[in-house]
């Protein structure tokens, strides 16, 4: 099978209009490219779920800030399309910055996600999520799929996205997939072709520090995520936030809450690294 390269949203459409033709679903797996095994594995996911699948590949422009690694975000194309053909990716669309934003930057038409983006990464990086939130309602537009699939890595995002989709009546079921990871535990991301030798074999202790916040002993949430901040922090990054959460709406938990997510964001020199985890609390009722 040869892999599709659609580059104008013509030829994007007139390749969707086929596939509905011949009563084929569509999987939409979204990306910045820069692929790596956690990317393909949302491909082959998606080869479960639908007749056909297809990758974006796209560097969104609106959902960095000033000072951000828009321009030197790694963009390595001839790879990622032998990646892709490798797993049986059935179309990619690489579209131009002005195929997304035919109005020009910023956008005139943007997505604003509320309260759920102000909060975590959004106090962290004002306007990212809805950059991200008005990038991926386009992408819904122009390809139409029947669903989407995106890591759980970017839980916050995942969340937003599955908000957007409620909030609009868009017909689109949105799937998360499980946080792919390295033997030594790091969540698998783009950006961790960043770090240094020695900053990548320090950063699995973002994951490690979950896990202990998840398992640890008693305390207050404040208290252990206080803890585990400090050991962070005496190891060298700098944490921008570590916490947990209910799962459901990243609430602050209240007593009775079992269902809990940790989720950190931490830099490592100049790279910044995010990480979650899904847990049970052990003394739920």
């Amino acid at each position: 099978m040869t892999l599709q390269v659609l580059e104008t949203l013509p030829a994007l459409r007139s390749q969707r209009a086929a596939w509905r033709a011949a009563g084929e679903r569509l999987a939409l797996v979204p990306t910045m490219g820069n692929l790596h095994a956690g990317h393909l594995g949302l491909v082959t996911q998606a080869k479960a779920h639908a007749d056909r699948v297809l990758v974006t590949l796209f560097v969104n422009p609106s959902q960095f800030g000033p000072g951000e690694d828009f321009e030197r975000y790694p963009r390595t194309l001839n790879a990622d399309l032998e990646a892709l053909a490798s797993v049986g990716c059935d179309a990619v669309f690489i579209p131009a910055v002005a195929t997304i934003y035919p109005e020009g930057l910023p956008p005139r038409t943007r997505v604003c996600p509320g309260p759920l983006a102000e909060q975590l990464c959004g106090a962290d990086r004002p306007g990212h999520f809805e950059g991200v939130a008005t990038v991926v309602l386009r992408l819904f537009n122009m390809a139409e799929p029947e669903l989407a699939l995106f890591g759980q890595k970017d839980y916050q995002q995942l969340m937003i996205i599955r908000q957007l989709v409620e909030d609009l009546a868009l017909p689109i079921e949105i799937v998360g997939a499980p946080i792919a990871r390295a033997e030594d535990g790091l969540a698998l991301s783009s950006r961790n072709g960043y770090l240094t030798a020695a900053q990548r074999a320090l950063a699995p202790a973002l994951h490690r520090a979950l896990r202990a916040l998840a398992e640890g002993p008693g305390g207050t949430w404040v208290e252990r995520c206080e803890g585990a901040r400090q050991a962070l922090e005496a190891q060298g990054f700098l944490v921008d936030y570590l916490t947990v959460r209910r799962q459901a709406d990243l609430a602050s938990p209240e007593a009775d809450d079992s269902a809990l997510i940790a989720l950190v964001a931490a830099k490592l020199g100049s790279t910044r690294l995010i990480d979650n985890l899904c847990f049970t609390r052990k003394d739920a009722p």
